[in-house]
């Protein structure tokens, strides 16, 4: 498959993993999306009727599972599982499953599934279409700043923030690994943090995107956090997730 569009199709039941998979995948401009759909029997609908090469597959759907419609296919493209659920994984890999991503995953793993597939097909990109000449949003989340707390100035990477919240005349920064508590305003951080990986969604909130776990309709769930989302920022969270 040589200087060839990657057809793919991504199949799973939770919209915002939708948006996640779309919003990443428009930076590699050699995938086409076939289509995407909600649930197993979709999927096998279309299948009957089109190939495609790469598959993201999450687990555990209603009526059929992603394991047992990956089992009902004669003809099975790549495949890299997306899930919430590690203990499947095994399971996965006897299915012959390329990678396995457990939610919620970041561009660079993402990135770091998709440069195993085509390395799997030898597939030959050329200049303009070739994964790593496509770094933009690894540079930005690979990127790191000083944050000033009471007594020192913090190192982290972007990709260590999940979310940061105003509270009176100061922020946390809540991070992977901890919290960092700063007099930094969060209008600052607003205007200064790569627009493409976060988003303000509240008068005190500012999240990660690529760390929102889901959606609904006043609240937005970030790792083990519930965040509110406030009326002024509710139309830009819709757009993002459309």
């Amino acid at each position: 498959m040589n200087n060839k569009d990657i057809r793919f199709m991504f199949i799973d039941d939770e919209p915002i993993a939708h948006c996640i998979i779309e919003e990443y995948y428009t930076n590699l401009p050699h995938f086409k999306l076939v289509n995407h759909s909600y649930n197993a029997l979709e999927a096998m609908q279309l299948l009957a009727t089109n190939s495609v090469d790469l598959m993201f597959l999450d687990i555990n759907m209603p009526k059929l599972s992603g394991f047992d419609f990956l089992k009902t296919l004669m003809v099975k493209p790549t495949v890299i599982v997306t899930t919430a659920y590690q203990e499947f994984a095994l399971e996965g890999f006897e299915l012959n499953v390329s990678d396995y991503l457990l939610k919620p995953f970041s561009f660079e793993r993402f990135l770091k599934a998709v440069n195993k597939v085509t390395s799997e097909k030898n597939i030959h990109l050329t200049e303009h279409q070739t994964v790593s000449n496509i770094p933009s949003i690894v540079e930005d989340l690979n990127q790191r700043i000083f944050i000033k707390g009471d007594k020192a100035h913090h190192q982290i990477s972007l990709n260590d923030i999940l979310y940061i919240e105003a509270c009176g005349n100061y922020c946390l920064v809540y991070c992977s690994d901890g919290k960092i508590v700063t007099h930094q305003k969060i209008s600052q951080f607003e205007n200064e943090l790569p627009q493409n990986l976060f988003m303000r969604v509240h008068k005190s909130f500012i999240v990660a995107k690529n760390k929102i776990n889901s959606v609904s309709s006043g609240q937005i769930e970030v790792a083990d956090s519930t965040i509110p989302i406030g009326q002024t920022y509710k139309k830009r969270l819709i757009e993002f997730i459309k």
